[in-house]
């Protein structure tokens, strides 16, 4: 583990920092153990401030401005204002608790791309480093493997599990980012959705579902939110409950964009009363003007015209409305511990 503004400004023979993690799996709400290792080089030196940080790598922005970068969720302070002495060996233990909110970085064994990490913020000789982040492994809780696993049954395939710089609007989301998980939907929605956006905010009560539909071809978003306990989970019909809770989230979907094409009707209409008007303007025009009034009467002709054909292809809402006879079958405080800073989410006014 390299502080190399810390151990440069130490200078040749500065102390060594060094930090092991157990290396099991850990699971939202859980808590990792490790212990950071100091061993003081050839003379005593004063460290001003020790602390553990879990970091993921979130990608910030949308389309082309995407990009990623670390952000730290959690704080945990060690100690700091003591004297490392030469040659001194201490080992300093510690437990920090992972919050509710902490994304997966695996599912049924199979890695996700998503990377946290804990490491080390040292503090001697007026400067400030981080050392390089240990790994960490985080599995689903049985609430989330419930979920998971009926739409694995469903027909639903993975296609990416991203962490998102945004909260979601109406959610108890607590932490700046969220894990959203992209599937590619099962055959017998294939008809009605291209993709669906799964994000699990789990607490120590249960957990919010947040499911985001893409109709094909575009159109408005529709969001669908359930709430789950931590308890009774062998009791439900999981594949059952998930596929009432997608079928609601596509006739949602249908609604929004009939409403849409709706809204688009009414302003085509709009235009065509006012190319109508400009007709008849014109056409008093040429009756006066001859020759080029007559060219003008073309032109309107044919913006009404347009605004016409724009009309009659609103007829195809009719297979939306058709949509709205679906039916389904049926139906964060974290942890203790000391902490310099917790997350905080910034505004967002829900997915788009």
């Amino acid at each position: 583990m390299v502080f190399k503004r810390v151990l440069g400004s130490l200078g040749v023979g500065g102390p060594v920092v060094a930090m092991t993690l157990d290396r099991e799996p850990v699971r939202p709400g859980g808590v990792v153990r490790g212990q950071v290792r100091l061993r003081g080089g050839g003379s005593a030196c004063d460290l001003e401030h020790l602390a553990l940080e879990l970091v993921a790598g979130v990608e910030a922005g949308y389309g082309g401005e995407e990009h990623e970068g670390d952000v730290v969720f959690d704080r945990l302070r060690l100690g700091g204002g003591f004297r490392l002495d030469a040659r001194e060996h201490r080992d300093i233990p510690f437990t920090i608790h992972i919050p509710w909110e902490t994304p997966l970085t695996e599912v049924s064994g199979q890695p996700l791309g998503v990377v946290l990490g804990v490491r080390v913020e040292l503090a001697a000789a007026g400067a400030m480093d981080h050392g390089d982040p240990e790994p960490l492994i985080v599995r689903p809780l049985p609430v989330q493997e419930a979920v998971l696993g009926a739409l694995g049954r469903l027909g639903f395939s993975l296609v990416a599990a991203d962490l998102r710089l945004a909260h979601i609007a109406g959610t108890g989301q607590r932490l700046p980012f969220h894990q959203e998980i992209e599937l590619t939907p099962a055959p017998q929605y294939l008809h009605n959705v291209n993709e669906i956006a799964l994000t699990l905010l789990t607490g120590p009560d249960g957990m919010e579902v947040v499911l985001e539909a893409d109709k094909r071809g575009g159109g408005s978003g529709a969001l669908g939110r359930h709430t789950v306990r931590h308890e009774g989970l062998e009791q439900r019909d999981w594949a059952g409950e998930v596929d009432s809770w997608i079928r609601a989230l596509i006739e949602s979907r249908a609604t929004h964009t009939a409403r849409d094409g709706r809204a688009g009707a009414a302003i085509a209409g709009i235009a065509g009363i006012a190319g109508i008007a400009g007709i008849a303007g014109v056409t008093a025009g040429t009756a006066a003007g001859g020759a080029v009034g007559s060219g003008m009467v073309a032109a309107g002709l044919g913006d009404a015209l347009g605004n016409l054909a724009g009309l009659a292809d609103l007829e195809g809402l009719d297979d939306l409305r058709d949509l709205e006879g679906l039916e389904g079958p049926g139906g964060l405080e974290r942890p203790g511990g000391r902490r310099d800073s917790g997350g905080s989410g910034s505004a967002e006014e829900g997915r788009s």
